[in-house]
């Protein structure tokens, strides 16, 4: 019998490739921070029926033109904004991902970034490693209070939904935006829907929890910004795209918003010459949102479970397509 050949585009857990190596043959790019080069993976697909690749991995109409074999593209990520979808379902490839799993981790994630962000725990991490602790004053690295402040969710997915409830322990008035109502998650959570405007002018802490689609493409812009509070912070843990980072850089130099916490960016990995790194008022992190080790191991039993049971002619756990 022949064994269906798999390509990972990047070194993942040991007992992950264990798995998938009882039923395939599997060929993995054996690094774990380099990307696969785009001819690497271009030529490994050729003959692949399975294909394992990150959120890193641009999976596009030229490369799959080379995809003359593939049955599955199985995504380690919930989002699959780098697939070309509409490409791979006319090819009749399956596309999957992992969701559920990662809600809880990015959610805490989400709430330490604003907290973190509010109180500029960086800066005064930083601010003590530098020796420049002199003294305590009333005035020193002052920050927002978070206890019984109004949040704004913009999109009310599982990740948004997990959210309302931490903040919902730290006494804050929630509203929330989505291209639909949740009324039962409004009596649930006790949470308001708003129109975006009115949600943008009242909250204290913006929280960007919408998947990134056409639609969503800068959907926070300089426009969106204007209308924040001065003393507000916006805070993405969503994806790169959704804030035009231009203008969110002016709004933050120029004090419109009082500060941003972000995880996600448009173009990834950033460089170290990132113009939002001059700003103190950022908090920025390396897309670490689902980064627990359980949650981690978690996508990829669940990233394998997919392609095998794909390519066992069985229905994935998770389609996309």
């Amino acid at each position: 019998m022949v064994r269906p050949k798999v390509y990972i585009t990047r070194k993942i857990q040991d007992e992950a490739v264990a798995r998938l190596s009882v039923t395939c043959d599997v060929s993995m790019w054996n690094e774990e921070n380099i990307p696969v080069p785009r001819e690497v993976l271009a030529e490994n697909i050729r003959e692949m029926d399975g294909l394992l690749c990150l959120l890193t991995d641009t999976i596009d109409e030229a490369i799959l033109t080379n995809a003359t074999k593939l049955k599955v593209i199985s995504n380690y990520a919930v989002g699959t904004n780098n697939i070309d979808t509409a490409a791979a379902t006319k090819r009749g490839i399956i596309v999957t991902n992992t969701p559920d799993v990662l809600t809880e981790a990015t959610a805490d994630l989400t709430f330490a970034l604003l907290m973190v962000t509010a109180r500029r725990i960086v800066e005064s991490s930083d601010h003590l490693r530098k020796g420049e602790w002199k003294t305590w004053s009333p005035l020193l690295l002052t920050g927002m209070d978070v206890y019984g402040s109004t949040m704004g969710i913009i999109g009310l997915g599982r990740i948004g939904g997990a959210l309302a409830k931490r903040a919902a322990g730290f006494g804050m008035k929630i509203l929330y935006h989505n291209r639909s109502r949740k009324t039962e998650a409004e009596r649930n959570l006790g949470i308001t829907y708003v129109e975006l405007e009115t949600l943008l002018k009242e909250s204290d802490f913006v929280c960007i929890m919408t998947p990134y689609t056409p639609e969503t493409h800068n959907l926070i812009g300089a426009a969106e910004l204007s209308l924040m509070k001065p003393t507000a912070v916006l805070i993405n843990t969503a994806r790169g795209g959704i804030v035009n980072e231009e203008a969110l850089y002016h709004a933050l130099k120029n004090r419109t918003i009082w500060a941003a916490g972000l995880d996600v960016f448009e173009k990834e990995p950033i460089s170290a010459s990132h113009k939002l790194l001059e700003l103190p008022n950022v908090v920025m992190l390396p897309h670490i949102g689902s980064a627990s080790i359980n949650t981690r191991n978690k996508m990829a039993e669940i990233a394998v479970e997919n392609m095998s049971r794909v390519l066992a002619n069985q229905p994935p756990l998770y389609q996309v397509n």
